[in-house]
């Protein structure tokens, strides 16, 4: 059976984003339907049956009877279902730290991700982020150099090849984009090797071609 995932509108959901990359990884043919947040008919869909076990969240993977609506745990899911080997570093010690930075992107960085919304069609100069924002940016920043420093040298992404941190971490290398951080010089090469993903890149386009705005992603933050 096809594996079916539901997620929101590229432009702006960046949990939908992980658990599409988590799809893509696994290297499964899937289907995506993408239904948009926020609109008119929103709530009324909800209750639609192909949303309601997650009480509307997104993004969801159906699998037969399996229905699975958080990100990290689509990622498990998936990486249960084709080989922990696909999503995780084969290194016991690089694997232990890809585990732990994936889980405290999914728990934490709650000032960056409030203060600094996804949206990949938007770009903004000269922002002031609040304290908080800033210290979220330089614990990621201080995660990312050591994932490289340590784990790093075989390939361009955290931990060498392409993994389950490199997905979590991808909607937050938008973001620095987006909201125009001032980065290190190994940090801008990190995300510049992420933005060339052919993954990313078929994402992004998906994003620009979207018709839907939601209008409260739309203005600067702060204004």
């Amino acid at each position: 059976m096809t594996l079916k995932l539901i997620i929101g509108n590229k432009a702006y959901s960046s949990w939908s984003l992980r658990g599409w990359l988590a799809c893509k990884q696994s290297g499964l043919h899937f289907d995506e339907m993408t239904v948009p947040l926020y609109d008119a008919t929103w709530d009324e869909r909800k209750r639609e049956e192909d949303l309601a076990p997650s009480s509307g969240k997104v993004p969801i993977l159906w699998d037969g009877d399996a229905v699975i609506w958080d990100s990290l745990a689509i990622l498990e899911y998936l990486a249960d279902k084709v080989g922990r080997e696909r999503f995780w570093p084969k290194d016991e010690v690089a694997r232990g730290m890809a585990r732990a930075m994936a889980a405290e992107m999914h728990s934490g960085f709650l000032p960056l991700r409030r203060e600094c919304p996804m949206n990949l069609r938007k770009t903004y100069e000269g922002m002031t982020i609040s304290e908080e924002t800033r210290n979220d940016a330089l614990r990621i920043l201080g995660l990312w150099a050591e994932a490289r420093a340590r784990f790093g040298k075989e390939g361009p992404y955290l931990f060498g090849t392409y993994s389950a941190a490199d997905i979590m971490y991808a909607p937050i290398v938008s973001r620095f984009v987006t909201y125009g951080f001032t980065l290190p010089g190994f940090a801008q090469s990190y995300i510049e090797a992420v933005l060339a993903h052919p993954w990313m890149q078929e994402w992004y386009q998906s994003a620009q071609n979207e018709e839907w705005v939601i209008e409260k992603f739309e203005n600067e933050p702060g204004k």
